[in-house]
């Protein structure tokens, strides 16, 4: 890591930053992964120099919305267990993946794609879906809510499944799917 890696971000960059990312997300949600990185920074109300001394390239930018799209999910989880019962907070995890992957399909499977699978990015938001979806996956079993056999990729295989076909059903046939996917992960 170099010196300037390692600073931290005076606070107007860090607003740019986040302003970037905040903004480059909503495009890409709405326009797709292809537009125009002038507009992100024109939208952004940053200078292209400005947006292209943070992400040098489109990839830089894919990867770091995608990075913080998984960082705020997998906090989530983190969030649910300090607040909620282990059954609680595990199904409610499950629910808002459900809702994500159903809203953000589109956008989850073009960063995904621009990204290589192999890159230090994939790596960590892998690690750091798979750490979330484990912690609250341990803590329904010790409560003895579900069956010992489930692992934390199951739970993320599953709701990945039910919301990827959520695109062809309706917001009833999702909630019907989501509850037989939660009551064959009961113990017992």
């Amino acid at each position: 890591m170099t010196a300037e890696a390692a600073r931290p971000m005076r606070a107007d960059a860090r607003r740019n930053y986040e302003r970037i990312l905040a903004t480059a997300r909503e495009a890409f949600t709405e326009e797709g992964t292809d537009v125009p990185l002038d507009d992100i920074a024109k939208r952004a109300c940053v200078g292209a120099g400005t947006l292209y001394r943070h992400f040098p390239t489109r990839e830089k930018l894919f990867e770091a919305v995608y990075r913080d799209e998984v960082e705020t999910l997998a906090q989530h989880a983190f969030d649910l267990l300090a607040e909620l019962p282990p059954g609680e907070a595990l199904e409610a995890w499950m629910r808002n993946q459900v809702r994500y992957y159903a809203e953000r399909r589109g956008l989850t499977v073009a960063l995904k794609a621009a990204l290589d699978h192999e890159s230090e990015t994939f790596a960590l938001c892998r690690s750091r879906t798979q750490a979330a979806s484990g912690a609250l996956v341990s803590a329904a079993q010790e409560a003895g809510l579900i069956r010992d056999d489930v692992t934390g990729t199951d739970v993320l295989r599953l709701c990945h499944g039910v919301g990827s076909v959520s695109q062809y059903a309706t917001p009833e046939d999702v909630e019907r799917m989501l509850g037989v996917v939660l009551d064959g992960l009961r113990a017992g």
